[in-house]
């Protein structure tokens, strides 16, 4: 059988055969460098804020950016354990030949850690900017930061997911 070839005459890669089973390992090693980059972030985030309670200036603090701290500080620690979730999953299960289910359960905490990380960016981004520039300012600078790792982080893969492959790429692959 002849390889498809695309629109520019490229022959397209023939699609890798694997079993269920070394889908499953592949996709468990891409998730796990994927969640050590965001773990990274947001274990270096959240001790910055944990240090910030401590230091002389946090008592000129008013109300408002107190509770903005503190809800900063919950979403980053709900973000931590939600993405060291994953490796504690995969220790408690390994063995049960549960591996496809714990990929994809651990991806869904992957994603739900990402959503409280971005949280934890932008309260984090609003406490400094409260602090730093004019109130009415920092809410700006943080709404448009927030839309643009919305953008980032899920738009743009919802879109690349949508347009998928290209067509010449599709065939004899359906």
């Amino acid at each position: 059988m002849a390889p498809d070839r695309d629109g520019g005459g490229q022959v397209a890669r023939e699609e890798h055969r694997e079993t269920e089973k070394e889908r499953a390992d592949r996709r468990w090693t891409e998730l796990l460098q994927e969640v050590r980059v965001a773990q990274m972030g947001i274990q270096i985030l959240l001790g910055f804020l944990l240090s910030v309670a401590f230091t002389e200036r946090f008592t000129d603090l008013g109300a408002v950016d107190r509770n903005i701290y503190v809800v900063t500080v919950v979403l980053g620690s709900a973000a931590t354990g939600t993405l060291i979730a994953p490796v504690a999953l995969h220790r408690f299960v390994t063995g049960h030949r549960m591996k496809p289910q714990t990929v994809e359960w651990a991806s869904r905490l992957t994603v739900t850690g990402l959503i409280l990380l971005l949280c934890t960016v932008t309260c984090a981004l609003l406490l400094i900017l409260r602090v730093v520039l004019h109130d009415g300012l920092a809410w700006w600078i943080v709404g448009a930061l927030f839309m643009w790792f919305v953008g980032a982080w899920f738009l743009l893969p919802a879109w690349a997911r949508r347009v998928g492959p290209r067509q010449g790429e599709r065939k004899g692959h359906a």
